[in-house]
C-alpha cells in the first residue's frame, strides 16, 4: 500500500528536530537562602547532569549581586520568604530573560512581591499541586486557583509550606516543564532534550496540538480522500517531536520506520472512512471524531511508550493498537445521534482554528 504521505516533508521536519540536539541552552538557578531545602534541593536536582550543549549557572541572594548570563534562554529562582524575590525576577524580566518563579508558599511569596512593589506575573509563578482537591490534569479545582496548580479555597494550607513528597515533586516537575514549553518555545526541545521534566508535558502538547488540527481538517475537507495525507502528515510529525523530545536519534531510517507505523494507523481510519460513507449527513463529524481521537490515541501511547523506556524499535505495536481501538470507538460514536449531536457541540470551536490549522499544514 503506498502510504498517503509526504516522505520528504517528514525527513525535512526529522532534519529541523535533529538540528536542535546541538543548540547550545544557558540557565541561570537563583535559590533563596530561606526557601525551604526541599524545594531547593528538587529545584537543584532537576538541572543538575544536563546534556553537552546545555550551560546552568548557580547563584544565591546573599554574598555578591547575581544577574543573569547575558545569553540565557531562562531563569529561575527558588524563592522563599525573602522581600527580594519579586524585585530579582523584574530585574531578571527586564534584561529581556524569561523567568520562572518556583516555591512552595505560593500565596505568601506572590503577596510579599505585591507588598514590596514588584509583583510576580501569575503564570511565572511555579508551585506543586500539594493540595487538597488538586489530583489531576484539568481538575476543576486546580483551575479555580489564582496560582497555577494551587487551590485557592484552601487558603490555610497556603501558608505554610507544600511538603515536596514524591507527589508533590511529580506535580512540581510537570508545572515547570509546561512554563518552559510556553515560554521558551524557541528553544523548548532543546531544552527537553538537556532537562528531562520538560519531556512529557512537550509531548502532550504535541499531541494535543496535533489532535485538534486533524479535528480541524477532517471538518473542513470536503474532497474525497483529500483530509487523508494532511492527517497522516501531521501525526508523522507529531511522533517525530515525541521521539525527539525523549531523546530519540533521528536518522533517515528512524524517519522511514516512523512512517510506516503512521501508515498502519492510516489504514484503521478506512473503518472510520465507511461509516462516514454510509451516514453521509454527519460524515465530517466522523472524520473530526476519528482525526481527534486516532491522533490523540496515536500520541498518548507514543508517550506512555517512551515514558517507560522504550525506543522507536517497539513503537508500532504500541501505536497501531491504541490507534485501532480509538479509531473504532470513535467511528460507533459519531455514527449514534447522541454522539452526532456531541460532536457538533466542537463544531464552532474548531471552525475558528481551521484557517490557521491549514495553514500549519502547508
Amino acid at each position: 500500500m503506498k502510504l498517503p504521505i509526504d516522505l520528504k516533508a517528514v525527513i525535512e521536519a526529522a532534519t529541523d528536530i535533529e538540528s536542535a540536539r546541538n543548540t547550545p541552552v544557558s540557565v541561570s538557578v537563583l535559590i533563596d537562602d530561606s526557601a525551604p531545602g526541599d524545594v531547593a534541593a528538587h529545584v537543584r536536582s532537576a538541572f543538575v547532569g544536563a546534556g553537552a550543549h546545555a550551560r546552568v549557572t548557580v547563584g544565591y541572594f546573599v554574598g555578591p549581586a547575581f544577574s543573569p548570563y547575558e545569553g540565557d534562554d531562562m531563569a529561575v529562582i527558588v524563592a522563599g520568604f525573602s522581600e527580594e524575590v519579586g524585585r530579582r525576577a523584574a530585574e531578571i524580566r527586564a534584561a529581556g530573560v524569561p523567568v520562572m518563579v518556583v516555591t512552595s508558599m505560593p500565596r505568601l511569596v506572590a503577596d510579599m512581591a505585591v507588598a514590596y512593589g514588584n509583583p510576580i506575573p501569575e503564570g511565572d509563578l511555579v508551585a506543586p499541586e500539594g493540595v487538597e482537591g488538586c489530583e489531576a490534569d484539568g481538575d476543576a479545582a486546580c483551575e479555580s486557583g489564582d496560582v497555577a496548580g494551587v487551590n485557592a479555597q484552601s487558603p490555610e494550607i497556603l501558608d505554610a509550606p507544600i511538603p515536596i513528597d514524591a507527589a508533590a515533586a511529580a506535580a512540581l516537575d510537570r508545572r515547570m516543564g509546561e512554563w518552559v514549553v510556553a515560554a521558551c518555545r524557541e528553544k523548548r526541545l532543546a531544552l527537553a532534550l538537556s532537562f528531562p521534566f520538560v519531556r512529557r508535558p512537550l509531548s502532550l502538547e504535541a499531541v494535543s496540538a496535533t489532535s485538534l488540527q486533524n479535528a480541524g481538517i477532517g471538518l473542513v475537507l470536503f474532497i474525497p480522500g483529500a483530509d487523508m495525507p494532511l492527517m497522516t502528515l501531521n501525526q508523522a510529525k507529531m511522533l517525530l517531536q515525541i521521539a525527539a523530545a525523549y531523546g530519540e536519534p533521528m536518522s533517515v531510517a528512524r524517519v522511514k520506520e516512523l512512517a510506516a507505523i503512521v501508515g498502519g494507523a492510516f489504514a484503521c481510519r478506512s473503518v472510520a472512512r465507511q461509516v462516514a460513507g454510509a451516514v453521509p449527513a454527519i460524515g465530517c463529524a466522523v472524520k473530526a471524531g476519528v482525526g481527534y481521537a486516532g491522533t490523540k490515541a496515536m500520541g498518548l501511547a507514543a508517550v506512555e511508550y517512551f515514558e517507560r523506556g522504550g525506543n522507536i524499535a517497539g513503537l508500532a505495536g504500541v501505536v497501531s493498537t491504541a490507534t485501532a481501538k480509538a479509531t473504532q470507538i470513535a467511528g460507533d460514536v459519531a455514527a449514534t445521534p447522541a454522539g452526532a449531536r456531541v460532536l457538533s457541540t466542537v463544531k464552532a470551536a474548531v471552525r475558528q482554528g481551521a484557517a490557521s490549522v491549514l495553514k500549519k499544514t502547508e
